[in-house]
């Protein structure tokens, strides 16, 4: 199965055009003990267990299922038929890499970025022992799903728990092979990530050529919970209620705003000219307004603050040049690439996760008419070649 599909010769048509297509934003959907099986004695025991909420019984459900069509061909026909509708638990591929591998034969897809989902809540947090040994366990787990196939590349995590300690996770994870490392989005307690001692992490993922990612719900939940307390019944995605709602959707784009503007006006992206990132699943509307946004700061601040005014580039160049963003299904792709140009915008499915929708080509697509081929090339093939470095396989 190593280095590419492994029933290709059976795939009549992909989903995916025909053009070559990377995929920013996938998942796996984790079981019970999928971290537990790759964690140190001390912290085995100690891990949290994997909390699901009402998505539990899907998942308990869709273990069932993918057992059954193991030795049932007619099962596996109609799992594979229904690629792009079954989601979460059910989808193909959502928990076993050999299932995925047959997915990304499917699906087209030249290579997919590979995150977990719900794991780093059973052990971030302030138990430092927990944390680390989590993060150790989190990233053997996601490098060994991804391990047979060239076209999976694994995520990586690593946390705020201090230069030393976050350093030491950076550097063990790409000696595991990861191809990019998720951070938190929130710096949590200590210094900013943008602070002086976090350097050698940033020169290392430049050094390396792997970039870093920021991701939906690296910082939390956005909105006041307050504004959740509002005598009305919600459901979400998986249908708990726990996931993201309508008003959660309105408030992503702050987090990544936040943490990129830190990253520029502080100076990391333009002391690591080479270092690359990538912001996942948290749209893309907000992209135009940022690019504006950030020059007229720097431009007022330049007054006042000495590293700001000692900016190389204009600070919207470092976005164009370092940056890169996933719009959501419903965006419009067209005209964020005639607002903000064609360099930063990356294609992505979220497979198997529902918020991805069952047709993200289409919705993508449907928003593309006059954008140019070179353009759709970017979009969907160079600019995640760009992001990913040496974490292309």
């Amino acid at each position: 199965m190593v280095g590419g599909p492994s029933r290709v010769e059976e795939v009549d048509m992909s989903y995916a055009p025909e053009r070559v297509v990377h995929d920013a934003d996938s998942h796996i959907m984790e079981l019970p003990d999928w971290i537990e099986r790759y964690a140190d004695p001390g912290v085995r025991e100690r891990l949290r267990p994997l909390a699901l909420g009402g998505a539990g019984k899907l998942a308990e459900a869709a273990v069932a299922e993918a057992s059954a069509r193991r030795d049932d061909s007619e099962r596996a026909d109609a799992a594979e038929a229904a690629l792009m509708n079954s989601k979460g638990w059910s989808g193909l591929g959502a928990f076993d890499a050999t299932e995925r591998s047959r997915a990304m034969d499917l699906l087209g897809f030249d290579s997919q970025l590979v995150f977990s989902t719900f794991a780093g809540n059973q052990f971030l947090g302030d138990d430092l022992e927990l944390s680390q040994g989590g993060l150790t366990a989190h990233n053997r787990a996601v490098t060994d799903f991804c391990a047979d196939d060239r076209r999976l590349l694994p995520v990586a995590m690593a946390a705020w728990n201090g230069p030393e300690h976050t350093l030491a996770t950076v550097i063990e994870a790409l000696d595991l092979g990861a191809s990019a490392i998720l951070f938190p989005s929130h710096p949590g307690s200590g210094i900013s990530p943008t602070h002086p001692d976090y350097d050698v992490v940033w020169s290392t993922l430049e050094e390396r050529r792997i970039p870093f990612m920021l991701h939906i719900g690296g910082a939390g939940r956005p909105v006041k919970k307050a504004f959740h307390d509002n005598g009305r019944p919600t459901t979400d995605f998986l249908g708990g209620g726990e996931n993201v709602r309508s008003r959660d959707y309105m408030a992503i784009h702050q987090v990544p705003e936040q943490f990129l503007s830190a990253m520029i006006l502080d100076g990391v992206l333009d002391d690591h000219p080479d270092l690359r990132g990538g912001s996942i699943e948290q749209g893309a509307l907000w992209l135009p307004g940022f690019l504006r946004l950030i020059d007229a700061c720097q431009a007022t601040f330049s007054k006042t603050e000495p590293r700001v005014k000692e900016l190389t580039e204009r600070a919207s160049d470092y976005v164009h040049r370092q940056v890169f963003v996933t719009p959501f299904v419903r965006e419009d792709v067209g005209w964020l690439i005639e607002s903000c140009g064609d360099d930063t915008l990356l294609f992505s499915s979220d497979f198997p996760h529902p918020e991805g929708s069952k047709d993200p080509v289409r919705h993508f697509e449907a928003t593309m008419d006059d954008v140019s081929d070179t353009a759709r090339d970017r979009f969907y093939e160079h600019n995640f070649a760009e992001m990913m470095g040496a974490g292309l396989r």
